[in-house]
Parts: structure tokens; C-alpha cells; sequence
């Protein structure tokens, strides 16, 4: 164990100072007189992108080749905890052998849009999703001696002027939405490095934001590692040392190395926060001497995790009539340039060099006697008259039809945003030509993100893949024939049209800022509370077995309830817990997510399922009393198998609040109510109430009984003065009573 309080006081300021930024794009600088290495950092969240030595300083040019995972969008869809865990462990083992520190993730951003450019690096709309799955990836590879980088904190939900634009956003939303998956990594899996995005919140670039980086995540959340900035995100390098960002990557060629070396000679910056800094920084150099578990791993056995993981998050969205899966030896036609040249990931900094690639025209021969028709052009977005016409007398001949459709590569990419959620229209007509002269339809889509679907009454069935990883095409071959049973579920919600989201009027902004003006109605929590419409909701995923959830019970706050495999195959599938708060006083969406299992059955198979509610999954984030409450009532807690399929509820009764009282100019008869019964209200109060009828005989002929309660229960304390006499001290005495 190095002892860094001597190492810090051996470096001279300018060593110091040297060791705040980067060598280079991936390497920190070295202090070699004292020991203390250059460690080397590459992009990972699906997937290690290792540049070569000789690779342009960019980052854009080849790397080491290296298995690709499914992207996060997939992961998500997985549902799975323990499959976070083995990616995690997998790419730590994989790090190791590449001479790797840090891997840059996992991306655990909030997908607020479907338009966001990057929703296919991030997880899930909701963060109880997100901040599990994430759990998982940091401990699986922390526990193998290699250091995690969770990105990007915080707020960063659009590509459009990313680097610049102001996110304004509630700190309740925030906290509930925002920041949620980052507390739950912090909390329990303490990662070693977290990365500021390039974003400015509420008015101050998060490099730079003390109360992000301070306040909340190391004070609030008890972080204890280091703070990286996002390549390039650096705006004011000596207060972001004082607000608590220790590394700036990569290299600025010595310019804010010396910034903060004047900045301490002129006293502009205490040297005790550059010294607080290094020491961070060298903990973390040190750290994976104290966490060498890593064991060796091939590719081949990187590709097999590839491949169950592809597996386990593809997505039956519809399989009308049991389309799916295909019977084997039977002719069938593969329509669409991805089943001859699979999709499998995104663009941006995730692009990994792909040891090994499926491609589903390939993989599916061994099943079955194939024919292909490329439906459209090479881009997958441009029309071919030509192929079009062929792919359609091709399906009117055929007993069986799978169209392979999806977003092209420069549709979801790293720097830019998608412009709306449609297919090339190209593969939409084609769609719609085949469905006039075929009716055994499937569609197989490849994307990160939601897509609209014209089609969906005219075809049987809708396979979403997602961005598999290299492993795709086998997978989906496999699923197509039956060798493996969907069991993947949606992280987030398909929209009948972009219109419905909730951030239709308020995405991207203007580029100067981006105000979140949906608040904490992100995703399915504005559809379910509106009970609007969609195309698939959140949490939905079919299989080719069926199963049901019986014998609901509530033991204190433990809820269990026996899962049952009814159907003639086996199986796995994701039970979700929601949880539905009584009417309040604040705006709360209809129902959250709490907490989820995924359970694989054999046929006939039952299994017990457990959760524990604790308070946090209750509670909402109070701005004005600067922490999470639960408001007291009945609170419905729902198992389901998506977020529209709810199939047993229970209730829980709360029975007092746990919030804090907070007296302020604004406290009203009805927030006192919330913490004591009307008998012992102050005299004062309850003289007021016989002004507006309540608590006496009095009849007004101004207003009916309903409107004086209301009016009477909505008055701020400041008013009751306006209508009876009061104690000078009278807010003083409302406080203790309330306090007692």
C-alpha cells in the first residue's frame, strides 16, 4: 500500500500540476522519479476500443481488435442483473490482457428522447433499470482489479450543442430521474471514476459545478474516487479543481498545467485543493494493486457472453397466430440488406473492431433453405426501384417471409440526433408492398432506439433485436428457429408517434440551453399517467411459452409472490414491481418502477419471487425541504409483466408522513393537516376555519360546504391574519406544535 500523504508532499507543484491532465488521448502522465506510472483509460461500455500506438491522436482511427458486445440499449433490454455482472467481469479480463486502468463506463443517461443521437450506448428511460444494471457492470469488473468510469454526470440527454448548451432542469427531477442511476452506482458498487459531461446544469458546466461534484456526489453520496472530465469538457480548469474534478482529458499540451501552477504562485488557488486533487488522483493510480483478481480470457469465450447476451435482450414485440418461431428445413425468404450485412452497433466512440461477425443470411442456413432479396439499396435508407420489385414477387411466392429492417449506421451515431422516429421510408414501403401480397410476415428490426411501425396490423410478427453486438446474426437466427426463446423486455417506451413524448416541445432547445419543462413525466411515466396510447409500453416482451403470477402477499414490507412457467418450452421472464402512491399533494406520475427479477422456467416450473419495498421506493424528492418524502396513505404495489400488464397488486398502508415539517411563506392549513389532526391545530387556525363554515353550523349562501373547505384548506398562514386576531408569535407557535 503506497503511501500517498508522502508521495503528494515529495511532488514539486509543477509535478503537481502535471498530473491534473492527460499525457495524451488515453494516458495520464508519469512522475518517474517517484515512481508513479502513466496509466492508460479506452472507451468499453459494449466493448474495448484500445487504440493502437500508432492510431491518430483523435481516437478515430483502428483499434486493437477486440469481441463486441450488445450495446447498452440492449443490455437494458436483458433486464438481467447477473448478465451485467459476467459483462462486467468479461471486460475486465479482456482490460487486463490490453494493459488497461479504467474502461470509460458504463453510459447510464436517461433516454428522454427517442431522437438522442447516443440512446443506444444508454440503458433504459427509468433509472431503477439503469442504476441496476449498472450495479452489476462496476462490480463485475471492479471485482476483477479493473477501475470503471460512469458517465456521463449529469443531465447529458442530446447530442445537439452537447458541449455547450444549458440543461435546466428541477432538482426534484433531478434527483428522481437524473441522477438516480448515478446515486444507486455510487452507493452500492463505489466506482472508482466518474465523468463530468460536457453540459452546463442550471447555469454552470458540470466540470466546474460544485454542488454536482461536491455537495452531492461526494458529500450526499459518499464518492470516494475521481472525477474525469469528458474529452474535451474542460471550461475553467481552477475552479473545476475547486469544485472537485481532479483529471482533465485528455492533454491540453501544457496550457492548464500551467493555469494552475500560476494560479497557485499568484494565490488565486489554495494549494491545499491541488494537493487534495493529487492525492485522489494517486489513489486511483494505485487502486487495482489492491484489486488483482483478473483471470485470463480468450475471445472465443468473449464471443459466447456476446452471444447469450444477445440472446437474452432481443425482444418479441407481436407473434400473432405463433408465426414465430419458423419451422426448420422449410423454404423461407430473407428480405433486407441486414440479413446479408447485419447491424450489430452503434457509431461514436463505443465503434469497437469486431472479432468475430454474425450475419443472420449465414447463421440461418443451417437451418433452413434460404433465398435473399435485398429489398433496397446498399444504404439502407436508399431506394431501389429494382430490388424493391424483386423482393416483392419474392414474398408473393413464398410461404413464409422475414424482413430485416433498422436504422442505418449514420441514423444513430455519437454527435448527432436523430430528426424523427421512422424507418427509412424505403424500407416502410417495402414493408406495406409485401404485406398486400403476403400475410406470414415477420420484421426483424436492428436499432438502439424506437421506431415507428405503420405496418404493425399487416404483419404477424415483430422481433426487435436491438444492437446485439457481433453475435447478432447468429442469435437472431436462433430465435427465428426456435433454438432459443425470446426473453428480452423493453427499457424503454415505443410511441405511436413522436409527437406523444413527452419532450416533443421542449427537444433539443435552442443550443444556448434546453429546459426539461416534462419534469419527472419522463418515458412511460407521462404515457401510464395520461393513459395515453402507445405502440408497445414499457417493460413488454413476449416468449414463445406463456406464464402467469399468482398468490400475491405482503409481509411488512416484503412482497412475494410464485411465478409459474404454464406453457410446453422453457423459458425466462421479468417480473416488475410498480409502485402506486395515494393522491398527493404533489405532481406524481401513476406509477414507478421499484424493483425486477428475471426468472428462468422450465415447463411446469413455479418459483417464488421476492422484493423488499423500502422507503425510497415510496418517496418522492421534496425541492422545498431538500429530501426524499413519503407522503402517508395507501400506496398499491403492482406485479407485472410490463408496465401496462399488471397482474397482481397488493396494499401497502403508510401510515404516517416522513418528511421533515418546513415552515415557510408559503405553508398552507393543508400542509399543517399533513402532520396533525385538526383537533389540535392551533385555536387561531381553527377560528379562521369558522369564517369558511368548517368546524361550525354556519351556513354562507356565497359558496357551497366544498368550495369553503377548499378555500379554507389551500390558505397560506399568512393570510389568517387578514380574518381573525392572532398572537404576535403566532408562527412560532405553529412551528412547535407541528415539531412536537
Amino acid at each position: 500500500m503506497r503511501n500517498i500523504d508522502e508521495l503528494v508532499s515529495k511532488l514539486t507543484l509543477e509535478e503537481k500540476a502535471s498530473l491534473c491532465s492527460g499525457l495524451d488521448f488515453w494516458h495520464t502522465k508519469p512522475v518517474d522519479r517517484l515512481g508513479i506510472p502513466s496509466v492508460m483509460v479506452s472507451d468499453g461500455p459494449n466493448g474495448l476500443r484500445t487504440q493502437k500506438a500508432d492510431s491518430d491522436h483523435l481516437g478515430l482511427g483502428k483499434a486493437e481488435t477486440a469481441v463486441c458486445f450488445p450495446t447498452g440499449s440492449a443490455l437494458g433490454a436483458s433486464f438481467d442483473k447477473d448478465l451485467a455482472y459476467e459483462l462486467g467481469a468479461s471486460l475486465a479480463r479482456a482490460a487486463k490482457g490490453m494493459g488497461l486502468h479504467t474502461v470509460l463506463g458504463p453510459a447510464v443517461n436517461m433516454k428522454r428522447s427517442p431522437l438522442c443521437g447516443r440512446n443506444f450506448e444508454y440503458i433504459s428511460e427509468d433509472p431503477c433499470v439503469a442504476g441496476n444494471l449498472g450495479v452489476g457492470y462496476v462490480r463485475g469488473m471492479q471485482d476483477n482489479g479493473i477501475g470503471v468510469c460512469v458517465k456521463h454526470f449529469a443531465a447529458n440527454n442530446q447530442e445537439y450543442c452537447r458541449m455547450s448548451t444549458d440543461t435546466i432542469v428541477s432538482e426534484r427531477a433531478l434527483r428522481e430521474i437524473y441522477l438516480a442511476a448515478f446515486e444507486m452506482i455510487v452507493r452500492k458498487s463505489h466506482p472508482w471514476s466518474v465523468m463530468c459531461a460536457y453540459n452546463r446544469l442550471n447555469g454552470t458546466y458540470c466540470c466546474e459545478n460544485s454542488w454536482l461534484l461536491d455537495s452531492v456526489l461526494r458529500k450526499e453520496w459518499g464518492f470516494d474516487g475521481i472525477v474525469i472530465t469528458d474529452w474535451g469538457a474542460m471550461n475553467d480548469r481552477c475552479r473545476a479543481l475547486e469544485a472537485g474534478l481532479e483529471l482533465e482529458m485528455p492533454s491540453s499540451s501544457g496550457l492548464r498545467d500551467s493555469q494552475i501552477v500560476t494560479a497557485v504562485r499568484t494565490g488565486k488557488l489554495d494549494e491545499a485543493v491541488l494537493d487534495r486533487a493529487v492525492s485522489r488522483l494517486l489513489t486511483w493510480i494505485f487502486r487495482p494493486e489492491d484489486h488483482d483478481s483478473s483471470s485470463a480470457t480468450t475471445l472465443d469465450e468473449q464471443h459466447a457472453l456476446a452471444r447469450k447476451m444477445a440472446d437474452a435482450s432481443a425482444v418479441l414485440l407481436k407473434n400473432d397466430d405463433s408465426l414465430l418461431p419458423l419451422e426448420k428445413k422449410k423454404e423461407a425468404v430473407f428480405i433486407g440488406t441486414f440479413a446479408a450485412s447485419t447491424r450489430y452497433q452503434g457509431g461514436g466512440s463505443s465503434h469497437v473492431s469486431s472479432y468475430r461477425v454474425s450475419t443472420v443470411l449465414d447463421s440461418a442456413r443451417s437451418f433452413a433453405g434460404i433465398s435473399y432479396c435485398p429489398g433496397w439499396g446498399d444504404d439502407a435508407a436508399q431506394k431501389d426501384a429494382g430490388r424493391l420489385e424483386d423482393a416483392v414477387r419474392s414474398a408473393a411466392a413464398a410461404e413464409r417471409v422475414v424482413v430485416f429492417a433498422g436504422l442505418p449506421d449514420s441514423w444513430e451515431s455519437e454527435g448527432s440526433d436523430r430528426e424523427g422516429i421512422c424507418l427509412p421510408p424505403c424500407q416502410d414501403e417495402l414493408i406495406g408492398r409485401i404485406a398486400e401480397v403476403q400475410e406470414n410476415i415477420v420484421v426483424v428490426l436492428f436499432s438502439g432506439s424506437p421506431v415507428s411501425m405503420p405496418w404493425i396490423d399487416k404483419v404477424s410478427s415483430v422481433l426487435q433485436m436491438n444492437l446485439a453486438g457481433e453475435a447478432a446474426g447468429e442469435s437472431c437466427a436462433g430465435i427465428l428457429f426456435g433454438d432459443v426463446n425470446p426473453s428480452g423486455h423493453l427499457a424503454e417506451t415505443y410511441p405511436l408517434a413522436l409527437e406523444d413524448n413527452p419532450s416533443y416541445l421542449s427537444f433539443p432547445g435552442s443550443g444556448k440551453k434546453v429546459v426539461y419543462r416534462e419534469d419527472v413525466f419522463v418515458g412511460y411515466r407521462w404515457y401510464d399517467s395520461l393513459q395515453c396510447p402507445v405502440l408497445f409500453p414499457f417493460g413488454h416482451g413476449l416468449s414463445y411459452t406463456t406464464f402467469s403470477l399468482s398468490g400475491a402477499r405482503l409481509d411488512g414490507r416484503r412482497v412475494s409472490a410464485v411465478l409459474t412457467n404454464t406453457g410446453k418450452r422453457a423459458g425466462a421472464q421479468v417480473v416488475q414491481v410498480y409502485v402506486r402512491p395515494p393522491r398527493s399533494t404533489e405532481d406524481r406520475p401513476a406509477h414507478e418502477l421499484a424493483d425486477f427479477t428475471k426468472v428462468m422456467l422450465e415447463p411446469g416450473e413455479s418459483r417464488t419471487v421476492e422484493f423488499v419495498i423500502d422507503d425510497r421506493m415510496l418517496s418522492y424528492y421534496s425541492s422545498e425541504c431538500g429530501c426524499w418524502t413519503a407522503e402517508g396513505g395507501e400506496y398499491v404495489i403492482e406485479l407485472a409483466f410490463s408496465s401496462r400488464d399488471i397482474r397482481q397488486t397488493l396494499v401497502l398502508r403508510l401510515e404516517t408522513e416522513q418528511r421533515p415539517f418546513v415552515l415557510c411563506d408559503h405553508t398552507t392549513v393543508r400542509d399543517l393537516l399533513a402532520f396533525m389532526p385538526y383537533e389540535k391545530l392551533p385555536g387561531f387556525v381553527k377560528e379562521a376555519g369558522k369564517c369558511f363554515g368548517v368546524g361550525s353550523q354556519v351556513k354562507r349562501e356565497a359558496m357551497d360546504d366544498k368550495a369553503s373547505l377548499a378555500m379554507f384548506m389551500e390558505m397560506p398562514l399568512h393570510s389568517i391574519p387578514s380574518f381573525v386576531s392572532v398572537p404576535e408569535d403566532y408562527l412560532e407557535e405553529v412551528r412547535k406544535l407541528s415539531e412536537s
